[in-house]
């Protein structure tokens, strides 16, 4: 099995240093939002991980600090599901942080049960767009100010199979978990693409990203049958380590400094849907976002 995993390890590599770099990463308390959290401290980043459990978010910060020798590394609560929690991270962020030079939308829900997040939105598009939008608007005069700097957001090829419902994007009308998470994940590469063109000529840079299938506890809301399946695909997934690859290729590689608004796989520009392109319904879901989140954002 380890052999077949080796054949889906990324031969990229870099020896790009980040010290005197600050990084945010959400959900980084476990999988591959972790490891990117243990490689980007190995390289001397002031690492802070978002988290909405902070038992593990100890946890994980012990884990980190351990393994890359960099003490620099700490947690604060955030919870994606709650525009509060949201506010009040980033609040603190803005006081006490100088810059920000690396935002990663790493955290996310996946096929979950219907649910509503504090401010009613279902689930998945609150947690994996909304949530990563209105942090992402918070924080992005401090990012701007950082420059250059970069926004990192992982979305999944599960993108290509969805579609933005604009006239039911919380799906009350009906609910399919795979067909709310496909859209969740085109809702990231969409944002991406967006704000890509609306931080042309500051300094600051954005991607999307699959990072491949990944054995995490993403997992854990699959139905029985959907286990057994990726019980039986699990040799050719990725580990975690593996995963997180093509988010810190997006995050540290120098040529794409040059690069804003792509969408990557297996550390390399990848095709995203042509959905995942459509100009028109990306704008449309930016001001539905503003819209939902009472922001302005021009």
């Amino acid at each position: 099995m380890q052999t077949l995993r080796n054949f889906f390890r990324s031969p990229w590599s870099s020896t790009a240093r980040l010290d005197d770099k600050t990084v945010i990463i959400t959900g980084a308390n476990t999988g591959i939002g972790k490891e990117t959290a243990l490689d980007l401290a190995k390289r001397g980043a002031k690492i802070i991980m978002a988290c909405r459990d902070m038992e593990k978010a100890q946890v994980a910060v012990k884990e980190v600090i351990e393994g890359s020798g960099n003490e620099n590394v700490t947690c604060m609560k955030l919870d994606l599901s709650d525009t509060k929690s949201i506010r009040e991270f980033a609040e603190v962020i803005n006081k006490e942080e100088t810059k920000l030079n690396i935002l990663i939308n790493n955290a996310g829900v996946m096929v979950c049960p219907y649910g509503k997040t504090a401010d009613g939105f279902e689930m998945q598009i609150g947690v994996n767009h909304m949530g990563h939008f209105l942090l992402t608007h918070l924080l992005i005069d401090l990012i701007k100010r950082s420059a250059p700097a970069r926004i990192v957001t992982v979305s999944s090829m599960a993108h290509a199979w969805g579609a933005i419902n604009l006239e039911d994007i919380n799906s009350e009308k009906g609910y399919d978990k795979k067909a709310a998470y496909s859209q969740s994940k085109l809702a990231n590469v969409l944002f991406t693409r967006s704000l890509a063109k609306r931080l042309q000529g500051t300094g600051v840079t954005a991607y999307s990203l699959h990072p491949g299938v990944v054995q995490t506890e993403l997992w854990r809301h699959l139905s029985g049958p959907q286990q057994l399946v990726m019980r039986m695909i699990s040799p050719f997934t990725k580990t975690s380590v593996q995963g997180a690859q093509t988010t810190i290729y997006c995050a540290v590689e120098p040529t794409l400094e040059t690069e804003s608004g792509g969408y990557y796989s297996d550390c390399a520009p990848a095709t995203c849907s042509a959905a995942a392109t459509d100009d028109d319904v990306a704008q449309k879901l930016w001001e539905l976002s503003c819209q939902m989140l009472s922001v302005s954002w021009d």
